[in-house]
């Protein structure tokens, strides 16, 4: 993982690190290291134990359900709205997913140490830790949903809406070969899918570059999906710690 970070972001942008008390945030600032995520960059593969939890603020990550013939789909995105890494504070140890840069930016990490001791201790941070959790499985459970009931053509929109959510532009950088291998679908039907949305001049398409140019027509035309996962999220997080 990169360390090096020329222009800092500012932590606090990460939506779970802003829900911190002024005295949390005091006693987890000395751990706290910035870190910078580039494309494709794998945090963490299946059945191994992350190092560290990573808080992203301008970088997007993907959850990924590897098979056995090396086959891959999506199943849960997290940006600046989470953290990946759950497995060290919910006691599983290894995560059962690979953790892979979709969208290159940067974010904080703290190591599996501070992490389990800050479990341990209980309290309001290890709840507001939980509460994202269960938006996550929230995310995960609507995914597998969506992937199984819905058409291409709405998958691309429900993970285009997601991305946005996550930065700040309409801009993401995302080819239809990474976005097939996202919804675990091939190239061609995303190519199809794609094509309808810049033919109602919803999207443009450049260069590995998915520029979002109508977001209102793009949530009519997704499923259920995407606002019943945001839906819960919302009503979970943010959590201010003195709740």
């Amino acid at each position: 993982m990169h360390t090096t970070v020329h222009t800092l972001s500012n932590p606090r942008k990460n939506q779970l690190l802003a829900s911190l008390s002024d005295a949390e945030w005091s006693r987890w600032q000395p751990y706290v290291e910035p870190v910078e995520l580039a494309l494709g960059q794998v945090l963490c593969e299946a059945g191994r134990t992350p190092q560290y939890v990573v808080f992203p603020t301008t970088a997007i990550v993907s959850l990924l359900y590897v098979t056995e013939d090396g086959e891959s789909s999506e199943v849960a995105v997290v940006g600046n709205d989470g953290v990946v890494g759950i497995s060290l504070f919910m006691g599983g140890g290894t995560t059962p997913n690979r953790i892979v840069v979709q969208s290159a930016g940067q974010g904080y990490r703290l190591s599996a140490q501070v992490v389990k001791a800050e479990a341990q201790c209980g309290g309001p941070v290890l709840l507001m830790l939980l509460r994202y959790t269960q938006a996550l499985m929230a995310q995960v459970a609507q995914t597998a949903a969506c992937n199984r009931h819905h058409s291409i053509d709405q998958q691309l929109c429900r993970r285009l809406l997601q991305g946005l959510d996550r930065l700040q532009s309409d801009d993401l950088e995302m080819t239809q070969e990474l976005a097939a291998s996202l919804l675990g679908v091939r190239r061609e039907g995303v190519t199809v899918a794609a094509r309808k949305l810049q033919l109602a001049g919803i999207i443009s398409y450049r260069r590995g570059h998915i520029l979002v140019q109508d977001r209102k027509r793009l949530e009519q035309r997704t499923c259920e999906c995407y606002a019943a996962a945001k839906r819960e999220q919302d009503r979970l997080l943010p959590m201010p710690l003195a709740a």
